[in-house]
């Protein structure tokens, strides 16, 4: 029997609109990880905790013997984002400023579902199967790390996470080897000058015109420094300075973030971007300062867990609708953390619908889900589990 075939879909989607309905940021999931914490305790054989202030481990152990059982888990983030929700839906976002924008509210959904399938045949389980619901997904340095730190995915074999996408179809899924996300950086720039009379820009140093020039300079890293096979991404996002019209400000602050695939172009950018500043601040007569925040590792799939997964897939999308991609997602993810501890993998989920309108990206106000998706995402677990743990 599939998912589609079962009372298991009402509920999923039943969920996704409460946890819609009532989204929390990052570190502060206390009534979304209340209400996962109920629901599992409403499932039998499953042993629950809580392993940070937020987050939920559900743990199930088989009762099938084996010569060689394994450790498996999954994962789905819970936390949300602080954006004011523009959906025309009839559960919209009840907290003003808070909305899942990104799809959270889906993936637990979905691993619920999964859950409450699972621990119904624990007798055909060998092995253990630990469902993870993850706080503070958006928030950097990601919930991930604390979790891994607190031991979730201690000697766990493989460990598999979805992530919906809006702009692939509803009923197939994207399958990607390697390198699936980029690594995150985030700078921020701050050109310290001298500030004076508009009228006498002489006997100023002027921190806009010099930032306009690293501002240009920037962006000539990956289009001149870097070999286009492993060129990143850099963005600069923020350029404020001033705020009255006849006086030269003192400072300017400039903020972006660098995207990249592989530890060499990202510390290379890196690199680039310090000498930028540097050379072109002193070149003026400025100082400057320049602070890092290290972001998320790229996220890698293993390729014996990328194997698993596409066999599930096909069982439940159809060979067909079994999609291979060979770029990589330019966003970032913290499922990358439990990647540097057991081997895993993460793929793609369509959840685009022509008949529900425009398909709006990530973090849209307007971002929208076909919930029909949702069984699809519940059998995949399901099914990874059946190949694993109930041969």
């Amino acid at each position: 029997m599939t998912i589609k075939e079962t009372t298991i879909k009402e509920e999923v989607i039943k969920w996704r609109r409460q946890l819609h309905e009532n989204p929390e940021l990052g570190f502060e999931e206390v009534e979304t990880s209340n209400y996962i914490y109920q629901l599992l305790q409403s499932f039998s054989g499953l042993e629950i905790s809580r392993p940070t202030k937020t987050s939920v481990l559900a743990v199930l152990k088989g009762l099938k013997p084996s010569a060689s059982p394994l450790t498996i888990a999954f994962r789905a983030d819970i936390d949300a984002l602080p954006i004011v929700e523009e959906a025309d839906v009839p559960f919209k976002s009840k907290k003003e400023g808070v909305m899942h924008a990104c799809g959270h509210d889906t993936h637990t959904a979905m691993l619920l579902g999964a859950a409450k399938v699972l621990s119904s045949k624990r007798e055909e389980i060998s092995g253990e199967i630990r469902f993870i619901f993850q706080h503070a997904e958006e928030v950097s340095p990601g919930g991930a790390l604390g979790l891994v730190d607190v031991g979730v995915v201690d000697n766990v074999d493989h460990i598999f996470a979805l992530h919906v996408d809006p702009f692939v179809k509803s009923g197939t899924i994207t399958m990607k080897d390697d390198v699936l996300c980029a690594a995150i950086d985030d700078f921020e720039i701050t050109i310290i000058g001298k500030g004076g009379h508009a009228s006498m820009p002489e006997k100023s140093i002027d921190p806009i015109a010099i930032g306009a020039e690293v501002v240009s300079n920037l962006h000539q890293i990956t289009a001149r420094k870097i070999s286009a096979l492993n060129v990143p991404v850099l963005s600069v996002v923020v350029f404020q300075s001033g705020n009255v019209l006849n006086v030269i400000p003192e400072t300017a602050y400039i903020g972006g973030t660098l995207r990249s695939l592989d530890s060499v172009s990202r510390e290379e950018a890196k690199k680039y971007v310090n000498q930028i500043v540097k050379g072109i601040s002193e070149a003026h007569g400025a100082s400057f300062k320049i602070n890092w925040m290290e972001g998320y590792d790229p996220v890698i799939n293993d390729k014996e867990s990328v194997t698993i997964s596409r066999k599930a897939a096909i069982e439940v999308f159809g060979q067909e609708n079994v999609i291979h991609i060979d770029k990589p997602f330019f966003g970032g993810e913290d499922f990358s953390a439990y990647l540097r501890k057991s081997p895993g993998s993460m793929q793609f989920l369509g959840i685009y619908n022509e008949e529900l309108g425009n398909n709006y990206p990530l973090y849209h106000p307007k971002f929208m889900v076909d919930e029909e998706a949702l069984q699809y995402g519940t059998e995949y677990f399901v099914k990874i589990a059946e190949h694993l743990c109930m041969k």
